[in-house]
């Protein structure tokens, strides 16, 4: 290894250098001209996506993808508490500090995806606004932990979503879709046109699709949009502006009584 992590100690110019992560200055590089190729070939817009751990190097890359052409960013942000001496304002703060980074040297939408797993969802996404947020995504999947018990090793795996993992989603845009003051797009456990349906009317403003996409194939999204569109002629309705919203909780007085109130109603149905 050359003797630096011996030499880092004493040379802090050595430490920076093996920390500076140098491949995120060259990967960028290819994802650009995949976004310049891509834009030439669409006419629909071209969303670009940065897998965000820090507010650290990807204020250039965002800069770099703007200038590819991409029409907008998305931040896939995530990060996980392990330390007990680090509170959810650390956390929180540091989703702040990247999108107002990004934010001040970029002039398309900036939107970002984030987990489930916050303290106060509401307060920290309507923070997220306050910032300057042009969109949400809800939810990031992430890798999960398991183990191999025959060689005694942590292992991870990754699987595609399934459509019973839409309820948790549908839960959430309801809640804030028509609070929070900019678009709300909704992706995993969506598989079929009923389940993008249920998410318009709920609140959502878009809708995203990856797992039925690698199962069933790009033509899955032809037939989702015929199926809707059978749906809104047996319900009367001649756009999607004119339901958009219509079961999700901006009108509910007080979301948790209703939540609770589903929960008894549930539970009676067992008696």
């Amino acid at each position: 290894d050359w003797g630096l992590d011996d030499a880092a100690a004493s040379h802090p110019e050595a430490y920076d250098y093996m920390r500076a992560e140098l491949q995120l200055q060259y990967g960028p590089n290819d994802y650009c001209d995949l976004i310049s190729d891509a834009k030439k070939q669409v006419k629909i817009p071209l969303i670009a996506s940065i897998n965000c751990a820090s507010a650290k190097w990807w204020t250039d890359f965002a800069k770099k993808i703007e200038a590819a052409g991409a029409d907008a960013i998305e931040l896939n942000v995530s990060t996980t508490a392990t330390d007990t001496d680090i509170d959810s304002p650390v956390l929180e703060k540091l989703y702040y500090d990247i999108l107002e980074e990004i934010k001040s040297k970029v002039n398309i939408p900036v939107a970002m995806k984030i987990g489930m797993y916050f303290t106060a969802l509401p307060s920290f996404v309507s923070q997220l606004g306050k910032r300057g947020l042009d969109a949400l995504v809800l939810f990031n999947r992430f890798t999960e932990p398991d183990i191999d018990i025959d060689k005694l090793e942590l292992k991870t795996t990754f699987s595609f979503s399934t459509e019973n993992e839409i309820n948790r989603l549908l839960r959430w845009v309801a809640i804030l879709s028509g609070k929070m003051g900019y678009n709300l797009s909704a992706t995993t456990g969506i598989h079929n046109a009923e389940g993008i349906i249920k998410m318009l009317l709920a609140g959502a403003t878009t809708v995203q699709l990856a797992s039925v996409l690698y199962r069933e194939g790009i033509g899955k999204i032809k037939e989702m949009e015929n199926d809707i569109k059978t749906w809104m002629t047996k319900h009367d309705f001649e756009s999607i502006d004119q339901f958009r919203g219509m079961l999700n909780f901006a009108n509910t007085a007080k979301p948790e009584l209703f939540l609770r109130t589903q929960f008894m109603e549930k539970i009676r149905g067992f008696e």
